[in-house]
């Protein structure tokens, strides 16, 4: 099992408004929705509740997760974006995960997960992350993609077209993502779209908050 004592942050700021009667203490659930969105397996995050007396089913905790409803904070008002999607696997079909990056910070700013790549699903992701941030004055770092760089132009949003310097800080946060998805390469199977969606954007409150 990975070590748990170096995963950083507190998980105090993770609400559980969604609990009504649950035997479980509550510093357990946010222990438990913590350690598994940072870094360790359903299986191994049952080990650690059995190691303080609690026994609760993978399906448990993994509902714990998924009712949290967890996506990083808005109100960030960075000066520059670095947008790019990369390809998620879910079950026989391919997703694609669009995501928002402060290079400044590393930190996620906003995550979706899209069936396909268009002009117009790139738009929706850009007007949800102008309304959870202030992004007006940000530049966006983008690769040469069409249809971000289209998007953009539509929306009247300034973009540089880079290939390295501070557009690695979305490819090393891609790559976490990539690290993790392959490390319980069977984790979206008999996922629905909704489901799988939700845990990425619990990874990302993870990554930016509690790493």
């Amino acid at each position: 099992m990975p070590e748990i004592d170096r995963l950083g942050g507190s998980s105090d700021c993770i609400e559980l408004d969604f609990v009504e009667r649950e035997a479980t203490p509550e510093p357990l659930m946010r222990l438990s929705i913590h350690l598994h969105a940072a870094e360790l397996s359903l299986s191994d995050t049952v080990c650690v509740l059995d190691s303080f007396g609690v026994q609760r089913a993978r399906s448990t905790v993994h509902n714990w997760g998924q009712k949290a409803d967890l996506q990083p904070e808005g109100g960030k008002s960075p000066n520059h974006v670095a947008v790019d999607e990369t390809v998620i696997q879910l079950n026989d079909q391919r997703f694609w995960l669009y995501a928002a990056v402060d290079p400044d910070t590393n930190e996620f700013l906003h995550v979706r997960l899209f069936p396909t790549r268009t002009i117009v699903l790139t738009k929706q992701f850009l007007q949800e992350l102008q309304e959870k941030h202030d992004v007006a004055d940000a530049v966006f770092l983008v690769d040469g993609a069409p249809w971000l760089q289209a998007a953009l132009f539509e929306e009247s949003l300034r973009f540089q077209h880079v290939t390295h310097g501070n557009r690695n800080a979305v490819e090393r946060v891609f790559n976490g993502v990539k690290r993790r998805t392959e490390q319980f390469a069977n984790h979206f199977r008999n996922a629905t779209p909704e489901s799988a969606e939700n845990w990425l954007q619990t990874f990302a409150f993870a990554w930016t908050q509690l790493i």
